[in-house]
């Protein structure tokens, strides 16, 4: 499948900034799953490319004139190869074990402990079983938006029992890390025609060959291995580590965000 995205950010201040730097990362890398055929970010000023910690491509923006409003602009076209396997061969890419600490939004607290191992055996573990976690998850953790924010935990998650697509994969990396399997947060696009608001997407990765650095996709929110509906677009321990724009600023006063990802199929 091909796909076409667009992914607009848009900042609008009640006073002028002062002084703002944004760290992008809305650059997907090529993989068995994917082939980026065009990608272009752009910004509210210059901006400079590098890889960070993680293997992501990143881009970092520094604004220093005076503005009430600010734009970031990313897209492109990716094929997908419905391949839900990944494996890290690119030498920046950090070993497995890193993926094994918890993080303040992906870790396991006693009761979300207890309730993964009665739904894996560690020494068992395998897409199936994976598969079922996942699933477990779902279930666990109802998909209904409104109820948390980007700073809930997985914990608070699974102690409430609902959440949107970030919440899910945190609940479910936090599930297999605390039973000794590596696993990391994915954010990313999902081709939902007739569902927007499933375009900008979250789902999770689990090592199950930590020889070969061999990870699974999974989809909690659809209790799936990806396929060819996802454009993987960054990786790391938790979201906080991949959000798609973060930064800091001085001055603006009150901020007010509108973001928009639209994807369409290009070879239809």
């Amino acid at each position: 499948m091909i796909l076409a995205i667009t992914h607009t950010t848009e900042y609008h201040y009640s006073e002028p900034l002062k002084h703002a730097i944004q760290t992008l990362c809305l650059t997907p890398r090529s993989s068995a799953h994917q082939t980026v055929q065009q990608w272009q970010v752009s910004g509210p000023g210059r901006l400079f490319a590098s890889t960070d910690g993680f293997g992501n491509c990143m881009h970092t923006c520094t604004l220093a004139r005076r503005a009430v409003r600010g734009r970031v602009h990313a897209h492109g076209v990716v094929s997908t190869h419905a391949s839900p396997w990944t494996v890290d061969e690119e030498p920046d890419m950090p070993p497995p074990w890193l993926y094994l600490r918890p993080t303040p939004l992906a870790c396991a607290h006693a009761p979300l402990h207890q309730w993964a191992r009665s739904l894996l055996a560690p020494a068992q573990a395998d897409a199936a079983a994976v598969l079922q976690l996942a699933a477990g998850v779902r279930d666990r953790v109802r998909y209904e938006p409104g109820q948390t924010s980007v700073h809930t935990t997985a914990p608070q998650a699974f102690d409430h029992g609902s959440g949107v697509c970030q919440d899910q994969a945190h609940v479910f990396v936090a599930a297999c890390r605390s039973l000794g399997l590596p696993a990391r947060y994915v954010s990313g696009y999902f081709h939902a025609p007739g569902a927007p608001a499933l375009a900008s997407h979250a789902w999770a990765e689990v090592c199950l060959d930590t020889q070969a650095r061999r990870w699974l996709g999974m989809d909690i929110t659809h209790a799936c291995a990806i396929d060819e509906r996802h454009v993987r677009l960054a990786v790391g321990p938790d979201y906080a580590a991949c959000a798609p724009v973060r930064g800091m600023r001085s001055g603006g006063g009150e901020e007010r965000m509108e973001v928009s990802v639209s994807i369409s199929r290009a070879d239809a």
